[in-house]
């Protein structure tokens, strides 16, 4: 790379590192459950956000509430992409892997490709740590990293060397290590730090002496970069060109919440959420909770049965009814959905799906719900479900699902999953006035008639366009109606055990679903040739990885389709046609074929499923290589 250029003074030589510019970088922090990672990835997120870079994120932390200091099952990382251009991911494996301790190193040197930059915190690089792990020798020393470009330093030293000053002890002192790191990797990336040194001086706002040890870390870390010699370079990363608007920084399950509330006031009502926390839900219940400004009103409930029941309620008294919660608790909540079904209540069910069965990995990703949210519950049970294919698509699927919830009087399930919820990218904030009002429509008047003549009000008569049922809030005046969870007379509401009428109910609350077709939009398929003969379908969040895969693919000169959906029952009504025109048809999920399973019964037409359940969002490069495959193949055949 040359000599690196020096500026000479009287008495002090400063070390100038060469200035490179990128298109793009992958950082992933990685440290012990107590080191801060989260929030240090958090934060050189904003600052990138804030610099005007396109970002994208993966935090992966372990589900024990404190795993074994040291020990592999103990780290958490976070991972960032940043780029000038336009990403879809996170991307598949890091270009910096930031450890702060040899499990952190152990754990993340497999995803790390050769030639790939390597900063370690040496601080507990002892033999007996490393013991705990399984090296017998320190792998800082004995070659184990001679592919890659290391930076060892005693980051923990330092950091409690910056902070000496103020009044710690020894354990606060030493974590301000996370905050000496960011402020190296600030430099190193030419990051803003106004932000950072902003929201040190908010969050320890009450503890002065926290606050200003965390500010001199920071801001030692950064000068370390300035005047080490251990960097040749300092890199650039220009901002994106994005269309001219207001961005913020935004994650999945704030934008549930967000797109929630925007949903209840186009409505015009007010927002109740009733929910139990749940991994990886929680974060809606209490982003919501804190916005009792604008009107909206939390329950958090002793059980997930407790917290659909509650929603349900707020619907019957007129309120927008939300529940929040993961699959084990989607299991729960499935008696209280049929009541929704069975009384035509709005209610909007947010699915923030993990990994499975039982238990499973809580923190972990996985799609494996769609069965469960589209036939999970006793008798013929029919509602519709919408997936969100990114963080800031969230916002706008749950607008979607409350303006359908309230026009069609019917709980809607909204899939979203752990990688959504809690990776974060711009959203460009909307304008609220142009988001289309939506019409609860309630019911005010009487309807009909008695048979003697006099008016009267039937709950169960329908609006012949949506087929929903008359919707009147208690207290209305001779509005008065019976509810409940068994079988209603058609029209009247009154309880009926007439098996024609059973079956009339049942194929109109079908009829009402299948009709919901009318607002959903045909599918749109990107095919710039139009000579692709391989189409690859996702749903949810496989959105990123098909995305930047076919990218790649179509660089290379190979043809390929792709088209995702939103609307997973019911279906956009061109699927079966679109489906019919590709020879081959691919579906990545991360599950075992389900959204597959479906479009193979529905459309009886074959399409080949692409499955990875590991708890991680599909591998870019993998699905790449494996699509080569495929397009090659049919080119064979001819």
């Amino acid at each position: 790379m040359g000599q690196t250029p020096t500026i000479r003074h009287t008495k002090v030589l400063f070390h100038v590192p060469q200035q490179l510019s990128l298109p793009r970088v992958v950082i992933r922090f990685a440290g012990d459950s107590g080191d801060g990672m989260q929030l240090t990835g958090d934060r050189f997120t904003a600052e990138t956000a804030s610099f005007g870079n396109d970002i994208a994120t993966l935090p992966n932390f372990p589900a024990e509430i404190r795993a074994p200091q040291g020990t592999l099952p103990g780290v958490s990382s976070f991972q960032l992409h940043f780029a000038n251009f336009d990403i879809v991911t996170p991307g598949d494996v890091p270009d910096v892997l930031v450890a702060m301790n040899p499990a952190a190193l152990k754990a993340n040197l497999k995803d790390l490709p050769r030639g790939g930059v390597i900063i370690v915190d040496t601080a507990d690089f002892t033999k007996r740590n490393l013991a705990k792990i399984g090296w017998d020798a320190n792998p800082l020393d004995d070659g184990t990293l001679e592919a890659y470009s290391v930076h060892a330093f005693d980051l923990t030293g330092l950091a409690t060397g910056a902070v000496a000053g103020f009044d710690l002890t020894r354990k606060d002192a030493s974590r301000t290590k996370n905050m000496f790191a960011l402020g190296l990797l600030s430099w190193l990336y030419s990051r803003p730090v106004d932000g950072t040194l902003e929201f040190l001086a908010e969050k320890f706002a009450g503890k002065p002496v926290i606050r200003d040890a965390n500010v001199a870390a920071f801001k030692a870390g950064y000068a370390f970069g300035e005047t080490t010699e251990h960097f040749e370079v300092q890199y650039h990363v220009d901002p994106a060109p994005m269309p001219k608007g207001r961005y913020r920084q935004i994650s999945g399950n704030v934008a549930t919440a967000y797109g929630l509330m925007a949903g209840a006031y186009k409505a015009g009502m007010q927002l109740f959420l009733g929910s139990y926390p749940i991994t990886p839900a929680s974060d809606i219940l209490h982003e919501l909770s804190k916005r009792k400004d604008v009107g909206v009103m939390t329950f958090q409930a002793e059980d997930e049965i407790a917290g659909i029941g509650s929603a349900l309620g707020a619907s019957f008294a007129g309120a927008l009814g939300v529940t929040t919660t993961s699959g084990p608790g989607m299991s729960l909540k499935s008696e209280a959905l049929g009541l929704g079904i069975m009384t035509e209540l709005p209610l909007v069910v947010v699915d923030v799906q993990r990994s499975g069965p039982s238990t499973g990995m809580p923190t972990k990703t996985e799609q494996a719900d769609l069965l469960q949210a589209l036939w999970g519950r006793n008798g013929e049970a029919p509602l519709p479900v919408l997936a969100a294919k990114s963080a800031s698509d969230c916002f706008d699927t749950a607008v979607e699902a409350c303006r359908m919830a309230v026009k069609y009087r019917t709980p809607v399930i909204m899939l979203t999953d752990g990688y959504l919820a809690n990776g974060a990218e711009p959203w460009k904030i909307p304008d609220l006035e142009a988001i289309e009002p939506i019409e609860p429509n309630f019911a005010t008047a009487h309807n009909a008639t008695t048979a003697k003549g006099a008016p009267s009000f039937e709950p169960y008569r329908r609006d012949p366009e949506t087929l929903a049922r008359a919707w009147a809030i208690p207290g209305t005046p001779e509005l008065e109606h019976r509810i409940g969870g068994l079988e209603k007379g058609d029209l009247h509401g009154e309880i009926s055990y007439d098996p024609e009428n059973h079956e009339r109910m049942t194929r109109l609350r079908q009829a009402k679903i299948d009709g919901i077709v009318a607002d959903v939009p045909d599918i749109e398929v990107d095919d710039p040739s139009g000579e692709a003969r391989v189409l690859v379908l996702g749903w949810g969040s496989t959105y990123g990885p098909i995305t930047a895969s076919t990218r790649r693919l179509r660089q290379t000169g190979r043809n390929v389709a792709t088209a995702h959906l939103r609307h997973l029952n019911p279906m956009p009504a061109n699927l079966g046609e679109v489906l019919a025109a590709y020879d081959k048809v691919v579906v990545p999920e991360m599950n075992l074929g389900q959204l597959a399973t479906v479009l193979r019964a529905r459309y009886l037409t074959e399409v080949s499923s692409y499955s990875r359940v590991r708890g991680l969002p599909i591998s870019i490069t993998e699905l790449e290589a494996d699509l080569i495959a495929e397009i090659d193949a049919l080119g064979k055949e001819n």
